[in-house]
């Protein structure tokens, strides 16, 4: 289904008032009670996410009503809602606050993801930054731009360099043996590696040029949907750790983003 230009606009007005109304306020401000983990000590959620959730979905189904809305703190509470991502018509993934650990840490690197999916093909994404109060756009086949106080900036990758030269992200950590130790052992062979604990933003950074690769093991769909089609838009390639393309139901695998395909060979045969 196409989006007109009221839709994505009605997106990003939604995420920009959550982000005023239900996180913003608690940022630098949780109580200890509204902090908890999940899986681990890395991995949490807080009142934010929650309240930011809620109120995303409700205004979500009163743009789309016919949509299904699939979030991450719902379906950490009901994980049969994934099985309606390949075959909705339109389902809506949301990511309430991507980089809680920074969240709840104080650190401003934080995001709001929204991705919408038609029958298992993403279609649009929106990354909002709630710190900076813009966000980053894509729709499918028409481009990706950051939006902020009535700019419209395009994005585009970063130049492809020798792979010595490549700055980028890698969050190895997810990543199961032996891989975890070869691709620690190998990061060197890059130029530069960092990890910003937030997909959110480093998807904007490869997007906007700022960085040439992003490297992830954990592929849960509200990570990876609007920062993958950012990327593509943005005239990058991607690919899972085997070469077969990224689909928003695959959940392993991991993926590689890079400025094109012959840098995503170049950066898969240092790390593997």
């Amino acid at each position: 289904m196409p989006f007109s230009p009221r839709d994505v606009e009605a997106v990003d007005q939604l995420l920009r008032e959550v982000a005023r109304v239900e996180i913003m306020p608690r940022f630098r401000n949780l109580a200890a009670h509204e902090v908890r983990q999940k899986s681990s000590a890395m991995d949490l959620v807080t009142d934010a996410d929650e309240a930011a959730e809620r109120m995303i979905s409700r205004g979500l189904r009163q743009i789309f009503p016919q949509a299904v809305t699939i979030g991450e703190e719902a379906t950490e509470r009901d994980p049969s809602l994934l099985n309606k991502l390949a075959d909705a018509e339109l389902a809506l993934l949301i990511d309430p606050v991507d980089g809680t650990k920074n969240f709840a840490s104080g650190l401003p690197l934080f995001g709001v993801m929204v991705a919408a999916v038609v029958r298992g093909e993403i279609v649009a994404g929106w990354i909002h930054d709630p710190v900076g109060d813009d966000t980053a756009i894509a729709l499918r086949g028409e481009g990706a731009w950051i939006q902020r106080s009535g700019n419209h900036v395009e994005l585009r990758v970063a130049t492809p360099a020798p792979v010595q030269e490549m700055s980028g992200c890698a969050s190895w950590n997810h990543m199961q043996e032996p891989m975890r130790s070869t691709v620690a052992a190998n990061l060197s062979g890059l130029g530069a590696v960092a990890c910003y604990r937030c997909a959110a933003h480093e998807y904007r950074m490869a997007a906007a040029g700022h960085c040439h690769f992003l490297v992830h093991a954990k592929l849960m769909p509200w990570d990876h949907a609007a920062g993958w089609l950012l990327h593509r838009e943005a005239g990058g390639y991607s690919a899972r750790f085997d070469g077969t393309l990224y689909h928003p139901a695959l959940r392993t695998g991991g993926i590689i983003c890079a400025p094109d395909a012959e840098s995503w060979k170049m950066i898969r045969d240092i790390l593997f």
